[in-house]
């Protein structure tokens, strides 16, 4: 029962502070002479509450019993409180307020997944270190590659509206310059795309020490080294060609998709279609 109370508060408190950034940020206007609306003290510490609740739900889930309990409810659920929690982090050195937006009610609903879509068997091999070290870093590359995709949307709506609309909300009119958010993004993807060389790496190279087995070769590797080559496509462009803009954006959202089919499609198909 305690573990249900822990979903449900971590849910209401996401849901409460999008509603409150919603209200707030995106559904006012920015007018001459009114001025911006600061980022609260408190705005900045609201989500360590949810965030900690959302974590020993996951704790609960993912540890219950023996072994990793590694569904695919618990998969985007893991990658989401990764990506709110690195997102607040950043909040502290860079202007993020529109993402909060977006974060909380995505996790919100990630919150209530492992209830939705539970393990059907623990993961096999998970005694081994390089295996931890693996799923470690896999998510931290997922969570960095979906700051990334959120990041590239945030920067196509600002562009849409600045050239359809004469006026902007207020969460718009405060965030920094689409060139400062632009070398943001391609920083997060550099990182989350070093991260994803090593995870890929980790799973074909040592294969047999990670999963106990040799490496076959499956769609979600195919997937995988496809979402790879998007990013690595995109960085080059951006270092030989100066790639910005729509065509940055096209490309990140692009790599995540493929990324998303690599890795959580595959988990999705097994356990939630074919209860595998």
């Amino acid at each position: 029962m305690s573990d249900i109370l822990a979903y449900l508060a971590a849910f209401l408190l996401y849901a409460l502070i999008g509603w409150h950034f919603w209200r707030t940020r995106w559904n006012i206007s920015a007018r001459p002479g009114r001025p911006d609306v600061a980022t609260a003290g408190w705005e900045r510490y609201v989500i360590v509450a949810p965030l900690a609740l959302h974590g020993y739900t996951l704790y609960e889930s993912v540890f219950a019993g023996v072994g990793l309990n590694f569904g695919v409810g618990s998969a985007v659920s893991s990658i989401v409180w990764l990506t709110a929690m690195i997102y607040w982090l950043s909040g502290f050195f860079y202007r993020l307020e529109g993402l909060q937006t977006l974060v909380a009610p995505v996790a919100a609903v990630a919150v209530l997944l492992p209830l939705a879509f539970p393990s059907l068997r623990p993961l096999a091999n998970t005694e081994f270190p390089a295996f931890k070290a693996h799923i470690s870093i896999a998510m931290l590359a997922y969570s960095l590659l979906t700051i990334a995709a959120l990041h590239a949307l945030l920067m196509a709506v600002v562009e849409r509206r600045l050239h359809h609309h004469p006026t902007l909300p207020s969460v718009l009119t405060n965030m920094p310059p689409l060139l400062t958010m632009e070398n943001l993004l391609f920083r997060v993807i550099w990182v989350g795309f070093i991260l994803l060389t090593l995870t890929l790496i980790s799973g074909i190279v040592f294969s047999e020490e990670v999963f106990g087995q040799p490496l076959k070769f499956t769609h979600k590797t195919l997937f995988g080294i496809i979402s790879w080559c998007v990013f690595a496509a995109l960085l080059a462009g951006r270092q030989l060609y100066g790639w910005r803009g729509r065509i940055a954006i096209r490309w990140t959202l692009s790599g995540f998709i493929i990324l998303l089919l690599a890795y959580l499609g595959s988990k999705f198909v097994l356990e939630v279609i074919l209860q595998r």
